[in-house]
């Protein structure tokens, strides 16, 4: 494949081509557990870190694995590293994992780390490959910070309540109370609230892509400044 461009690598995972709201991947984790930001930061990492290690070894095999065993194998890998994530959670950070549930394994099964590893780490070398898997990551775990973040600050008035359950006993004290005696507002934090907020989002960015667009066209539509007449003078016969 030709050379690859990092800045293009990085335009895509972050906003062209975001796989939470540009190819609508991963929807069911990014509205199941974005009840609040530490589920979004816990599984935004877990993702990460399963795509930089999906990448990675599907990069180093690309050349040897043939075409009739191909995604069985990715899906092998990947299975593989989603076993280690949930096993180093199990051991470090229990209560958050028994509140992802089901949706830690269910990482297998995640298009964007499969859709990855077999239109990216596959066809490209070791250091792309890995940039991509942590780009695509970074800006999944975004998105869904994102998400959790305005579900738990209209569902609650607060920000970043039960950070310890990620980030040890130190954490406990960042949680920020912004409206103090607030009613919570149920809607936001139950699924229904998911759906909204994520359209927002979608809807925020496409405004804004919009607005760039438009900026651009009407550039290329200016006139050059400073150009002038030229006069001829002689006989022409």
């Amino acid at each position: 494949m030709a050379d690859v461009s990092y800045r293009e690598l990085s335009l895509n995972g972050l906003w062209k081509n975001n796989p939470a709201i540009v190819q609508l991947l991963g929807l069911c984790p990014l509205l199941a557990v974005t009840g609040s930001v530490v589920n979004s930061v816990g599984l935004g990492l877990a993702t990460t870190l399963v795509l930089v290690c999906s990448n990675t070894a599907v990069s180093l095999i690309r050349n040897v694995v043939s075409e009739a065993v191909r995604l069985p194998v990715f899906v092998m890998i990947i299975a593989s590293a989603v076993t280690c994530i949930e096993l180093l959670m199990q051991a470090f950070t229990y209560e958050l994992y028994q509140i992802l549930g089901i949706f830690l394994p269910l990482i297998t099964t995640n298009c964007v780390i499969l859709g990855r590893a077999d239109a990216f780490a596959s066809k490209n070398p070791l250091l792309p490959a890995v940039y991509d898997g942590f780009i695509m990551g970074v800006g999944f775990t975004l998105i869904l910070v994102m998400l959790g973040a305005l579900r738990e600050l209209v569902g609650t008035g607060a920000l970043f309540a039960n950070m310890d359950l990620l980030f040890g006993p130190g954490a406990a004290e960042w949680k920020i109370v912004l409206v103090a005696d607030y009613k919570d507002f149920l809607l936001a934090i139950l699924p229904p609230g998911a759906f909204i907020f994520t359209g927002l989002i979608i809807a925020a960015k496409n405004l804004i892509d919009a607005k760039f667009k438009a900026r651009q066209d009407a550039l290329k539509e200016q006139p050059v400044k400073g150009a002038k007449r030229v006069r001829l003078t002689g006989n022409i016969s």
